[in-house]
């Protein structure tokens, strides 16, 4: 299996060029931190589903997760391991770059919170690398990565996560644009340096905070 894999959808290639033009920045000022819908987003009552034009079939029993590098304790977790870690339900919203945002999302999963815990990143930590069964990859602060809400997550709205939106399991950042949450998560990798993934590579920005419009690079 190799990483990032050239884009080969339309709409991921119309990402691309959207990035490129700078697309949907509104260049707002002067917004309030306490309004809960980003600059230049509207609200869905649905979850779009968007990719790299392939959805990875991994059923449960042969999902492992991987969280490997700058670390005491590297770690694979197969479906039992990782179900037996703490379960957290929260709610929270997501936004897409695409300028999609959608309220009171439901989820299950490990917070990352247990996570590190588990693994004990190294001082010298400063990045996550998250790599999907499809070949995908982005690069995500670990200060982000440990952020209160974030999680690995494999339940949303009270039914567990369906393969089109990432299932079995992906990751949950919800203070950042969607990207950064990887469907079909494989693997964590700790890094001293950032490191760009997909869509960092491909015009996107390395750290993506709705609030600040940080679409692209």
């Amino acid at each position: 299996m190799t990483d990032d894999p050239p884009p080969d959808s339309k709409l991921t290639r119309s990402k691309q060029r959207w990035a490129s033009e700078h697309k949907f920045i509104t260049g707002a000022v002067d917004r309030s931190v306490t309004e809960r819908l980003p600059p230049g987003q509207h609200l869905v009552r649905d979850w779009p589903v968007l990719d790299l034009g392939r959805q990875p079939d991994v059923a449960p029993e042969r999902w492992e997760l991987e969280i490997v590098g700058l670390v005491d304790n590297p770690v694979r977790l197969d479906w039992k391991a990782f179900m037996a870690l703490p379960q957290t339900r929260t709610r929270s919203d997501m936004h897409c770059v695409t300028t999609w945002s959608r309220y009171d999302n439901d989820w299950l999963g490990v917070t990352t919170h247990d996570l590190l815990d588990l693994v004990r990143p190294k001082h010298a930590a400063s990045f996550v690398l998250l790599h999907s069964y499809d070949g995908y990859t982005t690069s995500v602060p670990v200060a982000d990565f440990a952020s209160e809400a974030a999680m690995i997550v494999h339940g949303w709205d009270g039914k567990p996560l369906t393969r089109a939106h990432g299932g079995p399991a992906r990751a949950l950042i919800p203070h950042l644009y969607l990207w950064k949450s990887a469907k079909w998560l494989r693997r964590i990798d700790f890094l001293a340096a950032d490191q760009a993934g997909f869509w960092e590579r491909n015009g996107y920005h390395m750290r993506g905070d709705p609030w600040s419009e940080e679409r692209y690079s």
